[in-house]
Formats: C-alpha cells, sequence, structure tokens
C-alpha cells in the first residue's frame, strides 16, 4: 500500500490544514507525472517501450520546439495550399478547359501539362531561396510573393468571364508557380530545423505528409460539390484563400534578418553548385538511371483528359456529376496510400530492378481497366459504371504510386554531398519534364486519333495504344542498378568531397564575413543547412505522383 500523507498539525486552523493538505496532493501529483514522463523517455531511448504522444500533444510538441509560425507554415503550405487546394485544382480546372474555354481534350492535355513547367524549375526557386536573401530575409519574403501571386492569378481567372485562353493559361501557370515557391520555401524551412533539431527530423517529415494527405484528401471530395454550386471559376477563385494564408504564414514566419548580406558570396554559391551538378550529371551512375526516370514517365502517356471528358458526356460517356467525379479521385488518394503502406511494409527490401520491373508490368495491366470501362463490358460482369470507375481510379493510383516510390528512392541515393537538396530538386525537375512529355504525347494520341468533345469511338484505341507504351520502359531496364534499395550508388569520388576546395571555399567566406562585420554563425548555419534538404521533398514527390 502507498504510504499515508502526513497530517497538518492539530494546532492549526482548519483553513490551513486543507490548504496544506491540497499543496501537498499538488506537488505529489507533479512528482509523479514527472516520474512517469521520465519513465516514458528512458522507455522510447532504451526501445522497451513505444510510448508516443497524442495527435494534438504530438502538435503541441512541435510547435513548443520549432516554433508555432513553423507549424503554421506547414499546415498553410502542404495541407491547405498543395493538399486542399491542389485537389480542388485538379477538378475545377478540367472542367474550366472544358465548359468555359471549350477546348478540346488533346488541348486541354497540352494545357494541363504547360501549367506544370513551374515545378520544372525547382532548382532555380531553391537556389533563390537559399543563396539570395530579401531586405535581408531568406524566407519571409519568398512566401509573401507567393502567395501575392496565387491571389492575383485566381481572382484573375474568376472574375473574367471572357478571358482569352492565353491568358487563362497564363494565370494558371502563374497559380502553379506560386504553390512551387511556397513548396520549395516550407522545404527550407524543414531543413533548416533538421540541422539545429536533428531529433525532429523524422517528425517534421511525418508533419509534411500527414498535412498534404489530409489536404488532399479533403480537396478532393468536396471539389466536385464546389464545382457544382458555384462553378468552375468560382471553385478556381477560393483558390486565392489558400494563397491568402500563405502570405500570412509569411508574415509570422520566424525568420532571421541579415541586413548586410555579402551578395559576391551568393554568386560564388551559384556557380560552386551549377559546377558539381553538371559534374555529377557526367558519371554514369547518375546519368543512366536519371535517363531511365525521364523516359518511363514520358512513355507513361497520360490521356486523363480524355477519360474526364468522357467520364463527363451526357450523350456518349457515362454522364458522372460533378461530385462523383471529385469523389472518384478522393478515392484514388486512398488507392496512394494503399500503395504506400504496401511499399513500406511488402516492397521496400526489393532490389531496383525487380520492383520497377513489376511495377511497370502492373501499370500495362492496371490501364485494361479503363478499356474494360470503355467497352462497358463491366456491364456484362453486373458491375455498374459508378463502381468500376471508382475501382478503376483506386487500382490506378495504388500501382502509380508503388512505382513511384523506388524511383523515389533512387533520386534520393544519386545526390552527391553538399548539394544534396539543390540536385534533388534538379531530379524532381526532371521528372517533371517526364511527366510533361507524356502529357503532350497523350495530347498528340488524342488529336490523331480525333476524340474530341462529343466524339470518343477511338477512345479505346488510345487506351490500348497507351497500355502498350507501357511496357517500352522495359526495355530500358538495364540502366538501372541492379542493386537493392539498401546500398549506395554514387561511386567514392562523389562521395568524398575535395577537402581543400571546400576549405578555400570557407576561408573566402569566412574572410569576408569578418571585414564586413556580419553574423558568421547566421550565415555558415544557412550555408550547411541545405545537406538534409533532400528529406523534405516525399511531399513534392507525392503531388508528382497525383499528376502521373
Amino acid at each position: 500500500m502507498p504510504p499515508r500523507q502526513p497530517e497538518p498539525p492539530s494546532g492549526l486552523p482548519e483553513e490551513e490544514k486543507g490548504s496544506s493538505q491540497e499543496e501537498e496532493e499538488e506537488a505529489n501529483v507533479l512528482l509523479v507525472e514527472e516520474a512517469a514522463t521520465g519513465k516514458k523517455a528512458a522507455a522510447a531511448e532504451e526501445g522497451g517501450a513505444s510510448w508516443r504522444p497524442s495527435p494534438v500533444g504530438w502538435f503541441r510538441m512541435l510547435a513548443r520546439e520549432l516554433h508555432w509560425s513553423f507549424v503554421f507554415g506547414v499546415v498553410s503550405t502542404y495541407g491547405i495550399s498543395q493538399g486542399l487546394g491542389g485537389g480542388i485544382m485538379r477538378v475545377a480546372s478540367d472542367y474550366y478547359w472544358k465548359d468555359v474555354q471549350r477546348v478540346q481534350p488533346s488541348a486541354a492535355q497540352v494545357y494541363q501539362g504547360v501549367t506544370s513547367i513551374p515545378w520544372m524549375v525547382k532548382p532555380l526557386w531553391g537556389l533563390l531561396t537559399d543563396v539570395l536573401p530579401v531586405a535581408g530575409y531568406r524566407r519571409r519574403p519568398y512566401f509573401i510573393f507567393a502567395g501575392f501571386m496565387g491571389v492575383v492569378a485566381m481572382l484573375v481567372v474568376a472574375l473574367h468571364s471572357k478571358l482569352h485562353v492565353l491568358f487563362a493559361l497564363l494565370a494558371l501557370m502563374a497559380g502553379s508557380a506560386s504553390v512551387a515557391i511556397a513548396d520549395v520555401t516550407i522545404d527550407a524551412c524543414v531543413a533548416e530545423n533538421s540541422i539545429m533539431h536533428p531529433h525532429l527530423a523524422a517528425d517534421m517529415i511525418s508533419l509534411n505528409g500527414f498535412c498534404a494527405s489530409v489536404g488532399g484528401l479533403i480537396g478532393f471530395s468536396i471539389s466536385g460539390f464546389l464545382v457544382h454550386a458555384i462553378g468552375s471559376q468560382g471553385a478556381l477563385g477560393m483558390l486565392a484563400i489558400p494563397s491568402a494564408l500563405v502570405i500570412l504564414a509569411g508574415v509570422m514566419i520566424k525568420d532571421v534578418h541579415l541586413p548586410d548580406f555579402p551578395y559576391e558570396l551568393a554568386h560564388m554559391k551559384f556557380v560552386e553548385a551549377t559546377r558539381k551538378m553538371l559534374a555529377t550529371l557526367k558519371c554514369p551512375e547518375v546519368w543512366r538511371p536519371c535517363f531511365y526516370m525521364y523516359m518511363s514517365l514520358a512513355l507513361s502517356v497520360d490521356i486523363q483528359e480524355g477519360m474526364f471528358y468522357w467520364y463527363t458526356d451526357q450523350s456518349a460517356g457515362l454522364s458522372f456529376s460533378e461530385g462523383f467525379i471529385g469523389f472518384i479521385y478522393a478515392i484514388g488518394s486512398v488507392g496512394s496510400l494503399i500503395g504506400v503502406i504496401l511499399y513500406q511494409n511488402i516492397l521496400k527490401d526489393h532490389s531496383f530492378r525487380n520492383l520497377l520491373c513489376l511495377s511497370q508490368l502492373l501499370l500495362s495491366m492496371s490501364g485494361m481497366l479503363d478499356l474494360i470501362l470503355v467497352l462497358r463490358l463491366n456491364l456484362k460482369l453486373g458491375i455498374p459504371d459508378y463502381y468500376f470507375a471508382v475501382i478503376d481510379e483506386g487500382v490506378s493510383k495504388m500501382i502509380n504510386r508503388i512505382k513511384w516510390m523506388p524511383l523515389l528512392v533512387l533520386s534520393s541515393k544519386l545526390c552527391p554531398p553538399g548539394i544534396e537538396g539543390t540536385f534533388y530538386a534538379l531530379l524532381m525537375s526532371i521528372d517533371n519534364v517526364g511527366l510533361l512529355s507524356g502529357s503532350w504525347a497523350g495530347g498528340l494520341i488524342l488529336h490523331v486519333l480525333n476524340i474530341t468533345r462529343t466524339e470518343f469511338k477511338n477512345l479505346w484505341a488510345a487506351i490500348l495504344i497507351r497500355n502498350a507504351m507501357r511496357l517500352l520502359p522495359l526495355a530500358l531496364l538495364f540502366l538501372v542498378p541492379r542493386s537493392d534499395q539498401n546500398s549506395s550508388l554514387l561511386p567514392v569520388e562523389l562521395l568524398t568531397e575535395d577537402d581543400n576546395a571546400q576549405s578555400q571555399v570557407e576561408n573566402v567566406e569566412l574572410t569576408s564575413l569578418t571585414v564586413d562585420g556580419k553574423s558568421s554563425t547566421a550565415f555558415l548555419h544557412e550555408e550547411c543547412k541545405i545537406q538534409d534538404d533532400v528529406e523534405q521533398d516525399d511531399d513534392e514527390a507525392s503531388l508528382l505522383a497525383n499528376r502521373s
């Protein structure tokens, strides 16, 4: 039995007795809580217990350790701007090109690819936010600029009833650039905090993924209802709200002020990073997998706009409503999450070649579900169109994610020391170029087969061509290393830094900082932060996988 608490002396008044007893009870409670917390922490360190804080406690811990403005920035950028806004943008832009601009499916396919161009120059945004501060701040101005660009672009699309197709395309590109710049900037903040709080790096990655996944699921779920209620232009205008939150995040973000930044060092950093990237790309162990990644995405042509027009056509198609289209895409997000779980628990220990071969075969086979739906064979099997379309989207996104995960791991292992973040952004840009090539190739196929707004008799042929082309990357698998996903792929000469050259650069930087009277600690902290940037790009890969 626990020992009894000593009673207060009998000579004290009753009020003082009660007060003293309450104070002792509170002190004992605090001691018990501290002991329990210490035991949980010790057990977690020794691996003897799997204690984890509640979701609310986890958010509070991150806000306390990393500053609440950083957590708000992640929620605003990944959760609301990329996740929720990206889901609404996907559905609303499809209806905008179809119903407002009234373009053909082939043209809409090309335009959707063009709007992703700002993501192809992600290394440029990354270098700018890393080495070129504005008004003495590295992060805040880029958040504010990105937010204002998104607000203006979305309001132009929403309020102009007869916007020319070229200006509409430029406005949607500006909206995409807004999200891309904010994404790069918050990635830089995560990288900086990963260095200052290395024990919280995994928690920050989990926060990014959680916000993006939940935001995307909500965005797809409500997108169809928004388009039905206020139209595609109104839904696109609603995206000014996520951009405004990005502005607010930029105003509140905790950022170091460097009033006398030496801009000549920024030029040196640009030159050095460019030189090392070019040298790395010349290495056969790097350019061969890069070429495979580009070709595998470019040959997996995209005819999504042709399928979307057929889904929503009221005479020759399935006549799906706006709400059901959003529901289909939401189920696709669920399928993508299932793909991550399968990869994490079953497939992550297989070799690159085996897993990429399997995923490419499954991708081609899953495309046959579209053929079954277009030929209406599902009705002969007794499966209604609504159910089969949902199954088709879920399976397709699951396999796309299984294909994407080893490509992501492969990209992370091709990054040389010192420029991991910038080189990873370059690899993501190569993947974006591959997606753009596949989108434009799909638009060309739709045009050649004369698949229009109301004519879909050759849609089955486009699906067969797409499925056949998905098998072509199998002939290029020899470019991918045979090793498993836990092995190092770079040659030794790229893994070791040139110590003399590195020390010379550091000496020049230190000398310049000393002469100009600048804070060397703050600047050198910013100089080394890029080394952990590669961990942050998993969520951008989620966005790319949803596009593919």
